[in-house]
Order: structure tokens, then C-alpha cells, then sequence
């Protein structure tokens, strides 16, 4: 059975991080998945088609959708995974599968044959995209988290800082791999994903503060960036 999550985003100051980091560490626990200072860092290559489905049905709203991504983390080949981000108006559930440097190397050459080979179903599902509707790599995200999650990993709430654009055709196993901040000086994008119902105690943090939620889309802030600074 799928199970969805509720998500939530706002774009918040440096300032309210500073206030809010603290009460978040007194009430949650760190992600054992972060380094030394609790932070870990995520570049995502993202696919769309040539007619911009993905990034235009986002910013129409629309309620049911989809986007696949290739996501890495300190910019390692360790882990590669194929991911497909699936969205039901509020929900979000999300299905991934393993790559090799190799399968990365050839879905960036536009050559996805070998995921019918595949053993999960989104993977096969990619590939009749892929052929049909032409998607190719589109932009590349990168951010720095900090997350936070609750005792039973029901709440995941996440800082995500230093967001930028890299072109697509660049190495995203690079550290140096050249690229363009999205967001104005102090500002990052708070996440906070849920199952079920939200907590009571962290209802109440969040309503001592002012914050906006937004529909704030890394893909498609970076997908924007990109088409400004390379016109």
C-alpha cells in the first residue's frame, strides 16, 4: 500500500533559523545520516520533456504529478538513486531504485534500454516516459540539509540551505562543477513532511512564528535560474 505524506514548505530568514534551530534540537533528534556540523549535501539532477511538463504543471498547480531525479549525496558515487517524486495535491510519496556510475553515465546520454531490466516498476515506468515523451536531463539542484526527525520518524523537518542551480551537462560528481545561488542573501527553505497528523507540540512552534508557507520548488527556482544566467 502507498502511503503518502503531507508536505509543507516556507522560505524562512537566517534569522528565524537561529531562532528556531534551538527548539528543534530540544525536541527532536538529528538524522544519524549527517556529518559532524548536521548537515549533509544533496545535488539531484532532474529530467523533464521538451515541452516542460514537469516544471510547468508545478507552477500551474496541478494536482496530480510527477518528476524523476537522480539524487547523490556529498557528491559520491556510493549512492546513486533513480527517484520519482510522486504528488496528490498536499501528499507526496516517493519510489526509488539504484544506480551504477555506469547506468548514471547512460541515462545522461539519454540511453535508458537497461531499466527494463530493472526489478522496480518505476524504473520500466521511466524508460516508457523516457521513449515517449522524450525527457532528458534539465537541471541539476543543489543544497545543503539540515534535517531534524522525530522518535518514531513520523515528522522530518529539514533545513535546506545554499540552494543552486548547476547546468545540466556539467559533472555532477564535482565539487567544483560551476554554479548559481537561487535564493536572495539569508534566506533557505524549510521543509517539514509528516504521516499521519502533526504532532501537537510542534503545531505549537510553528505558531508562535510568522512563516509563509509556499508552493517554493527547488527545481523549478534552479530550472529558472539556469534559463537567466545561460539566455
Amino acid at each position: 500500500m502507498t502511503k503518502y505524506r503531507h508536505e509543507l514548505k516556507f522560505i524562512i530568514t537566517d534569522l528565524e533559523y537561529a531562532e528556531l534551530k534551538p527548539v528543534l534540537r530540544a525536541m527532536m533528534q538529528r538524522d544519524p545520516h549527517t556529518g559532524p556540523d548536521g548537515n549533509y549535501n544533496i545535488r539531484s539532477l532532474y529530467f523533464d520533456d521538451m515541452y516542460r511538463t514537469a516544471y510547468r504543471e508545478k507552477l500551474d498547480g496541478v494536482e496530480v504529478r510527477k518528476k524523476y531525479r537522480i539524487r547523490i549525496y556529498e557528491c559520491s558515487e556510493g549512492v546513486i538513486s533513480l527517484e520519482c517524486k510522486y504528488k496528490n495535491g498536499p501528499y507526496i510519496y516517493k519510489e526509488s531504485a539504484k544506480l551504477t556510475r555506469e547506468e548514471y553515465d547512460r541515462m545522461c546520454c539519454c540511453d535508458y534500454s537497461f531499466l527494463l531490466k530493472k526489478k522496480e516498476q518505476m524504473a520500466k515506468e521511466f524508460f516508457v516516459d523516457g521513449r515517449t515523451n522524450l525527457i532528458r536531463p534539465w537541471v541539476i539542484v543543489e543544497y545543503d540539509r539540515e534535517p531534524f526527525i522525530n522518535d518514531v520518524g513520523t515528522v522530518r523537518i529539514t533545513f535546506d540551505k545554499e540552494v543552486r542551480a548547476i547546468p545540466p551537462k556539467e559533472d555532477i560528481f564535482s565539487k567544483t562543477a560551476p554554479s548559481f545561488a537561487v535564493l536572495p542573501p539569508g534566506q533557505m527553505i524549510l521543509e517539514v513532511k509528516f504521516t499521519g497528523k502533526l504532532p501537537e507540540k510542534i503545531r505549537q512552534i510553528f505558531r508562535s512564528y510568522s512563516f509563509v508557507q509556499t508552493q517554493a520548488s527547488k527545481f523549478c527556482l534552479c530550472a529558472d535560474k539556469l534559463e537567466e544566467v545561460l539566455r
